[in-house]
Order: structure tokens, then C-alpha cells, then sequence
């Protein structure tokens, strides 16, 4: 998708009708986990694809620019004729926290017949990471078939979530054919109703879930367990410069981990290395700007 990000706007306070904002140069770049997690790890230095739809306007320039710059694959973006871009209005307060104005846009139209149709290529890839669960209404319902495809031909799976989570139904049919997958503190609290990190990690296993599950815990790190019964707290890593702007630090928190597991790190030092990722990201405006080299990112994570 496409982000515009707008700063400073105070998210304490009413917008109020009719207001006029003084703000800094509104910058245009690119959002969403295709974008935020891919380059993040085509920072970390892996060779990223992206699969997903783009509408049939300027927006979409925007959106394949980008990728190719960044040297992001983008043989499988495909443009979807009378369809819109995604776009998001980024509003990031003085603290760096944000809000979202959000048009899902082409890729919410992605279903299962784009994925099955792509196993050749899934074939040759290592993992994938899909999102976002809870804003895919076509495929959601697939998304065991889907996965399960996936992982018969030597994919790793991997699932994000947005918006407030959405319910356990259906990923709990899910759940047993993902390889990893680590929602937000607020997005597992949504789908399990439970407040304690280790009991929504525990209502996952209950369905079934036999792989890498954890949460993110913001400013705290984040809880994983690699396997049933085992579980591991993973501290925070101090940014390397001030907080500007925390758009994109979970997609960067997921990728560093993805990183690591493709490094054959143990969960707890890709737990690191994702840590560190995350916070390299608020160091930058935008979810990109703050990004770090795999060297750089691994010493801060303390396991290079």
C-alpha cells in the first residue's frame, strides 16, 4: 500500500470539523507488511519476492518505484483493472505514536485462487509471510487449504495480524498449519479474550498451533515460545537514536525474527535480532527510514 505520513498531529486532542494542522512536509512512500516486512528484510539481506495486487492508478507507480528501487522482486505484483491502491493517511503524534485512515484497496480481493495458482513459484521460496488476518475476507476462510498447500511444498508459514485482531474464528482452524506466527499484545487479547501473554499462547496451542508463537509486547519485547510448554521473554533492545515515529516496528519486529530463523538462529537470538530490527525502525520516519544492515542490527541485538 501507500502511505501518506502526516506529523505532528496531536492524537490526544479532538480533530475537531473545519481545524487547519500546520505540519511538516507530508512525505508519500510505501506501507503494509508487504512492503514494511520486505524491505526490512531485503535490509537484513535476503532476497525478498512480493506477491500481492496494486489498483490501476498512480498509486500503483508509487507502490512498483519503490520496489524496484529497493530491490524488492516484483515479478508477481499484479495490477487489478477498476480496483483502487491501497492507501493509508498516516497521522504520527509528537511522540511518535500513530493513527490510520485506512482504503483496503486491490489486495483485499486477494482469495485462495491467486495463492494455489502460485505454488510453482511458493515452491521455490523459503517462507512466507502473509497478511493481514482479520482484513482478508476472501481468504480467510481458505487460509487451512492455503497454508497447508504451502507447507507441502517446503514453505514456511508465517501470518500477520491487523486492525484490533479480529476473532479466533476462523484462525483457530488455522492455526495448525502455521509455522510462526506473533501477533500484537492488543490483537491476541482481542482474539483469545485472555490478558496474560503465557495463557494467550496457551488458548493457541489449545488449537492446535505446534509452531513458533509468541506475542508482541511493544516497549516490553515480546513473549515466544518455541514449542509447547516452553516459552522465553525476549527484552527490549534500546534504539540506536531517538523515537521518531513507531509506524512499521512490528512488521520490522517480524521480519528480524523470519531473518534470524533463516539464518538458523535458535528462537531466542532470532527473538533478539527481531528486537532489534524493531528498534532500529522508530529511529526513522516512516516504517523503512530507520532500517539497518544485518551486521548493524545483529550487534545491537548482541549476538554478533
Amino acid at each position: 500500500m501507500v502511505d501518506l505520513l502526516v506529523r505532528p498531529v496531536r492524537l490526544d486532542q479532538p480533530l475537531g470539523a473545519g481545524r487547519l494542522f500546520e505540519v511538516k512536509p507530508i512525505e508519500v512512500t510505501t506501507g503494509g507488511i508487504v512492503s514494511n516486512s520486505g524491505i526490512a528484510m531485503l535490509r537484513l539481506g535476503l532476497n525478498v519476492a512480493a506477491f500481492t495486487h496494486v489498483g490501476d492508478d498512480e498509486w500503483a507507480s508509487v507502490v512498483e518505484s519503490r520496489y524496484s528501487e529497493e530491490g524488492l522482486d516484483t515479478e508477481h505484483v499484479v495490477r487489478r483493472s477498476n480496483a483502487a491502491t491501497s492507501t493509508t493517511a498516516v497521522l504520527v503524534d509528537p511522540d511518535g505514536e500513530h493513527c490510520f485512515a485506512h482504503c483496503g484497496g486491490a489486495w483485499k480481493e486477494m482469495g485462495r485462487e491467486d495463492y494455489l495458482a502460485k505454488l510453482d513459484f511458493f515452491a521455490q521460496v523459503k517462507t512466507v509471510l502473509i497478511g493481514y488476518y482479520s482484513l482478508m475476507p476472501r481468504l480467510e476462510k481458505d487460509l487451512p487449504e492455503v497454508l497447508s498447500a504451502l507447507q507441502k511444498v517446503g514453505c514456511r508459514t508465517a501470518l500477520d495480524t491487523a486492525g484490533d485482531g479480529g476473532r479466533l474464528q476462523p484462525l483457530d482452524s488455522a492455526l495448525p498449519y502455521l509455522d510462526v506466527y506473533v501477533p500484537s499484545y492488543a490483537e491476541a487479547a482481542t482474539q483469545t479474550g485472555e490478558s496474560d501473554p503465557q495463557k494467550m499462547i496457551e488458548c493457541y496451542r489449545a488449537y492446535g498451533a505446534n509452531g513458533l508463537l509468541g506475542v508482541k509486547l511493544g516497549a516490553e519485547g515480546a513473549l515466544l515460545s518455541p514449542e509447547p510448554g516452553t516459552t522465553l521473554k525476549i527484552d527490549p533492545v534500546q534504539p540506536p537514536g531517538p523515537l521518531l515515529d513507531t509506524t512499521g516496528a512490528g512488521d520490522s519486529f517480524f521480519a528480524g525474527l523470519l531473518t534470524g530463523l533463516h539464518h538458523g538462529l535458535g528462537a531466542e537470538e532470532a527473538g533478539r535480532l527481531a528486537a532489534a530490527a524493531g528498534a532500529c525502525c522508530v529511529t526513522g520516519l516512516g516504517a523503512s527510514a530507520g532500517l539497518r544492515t544485518y551486521e548493524e542490527t545483529a550487534r545491537l541485538a548482541g549476538i554478533l
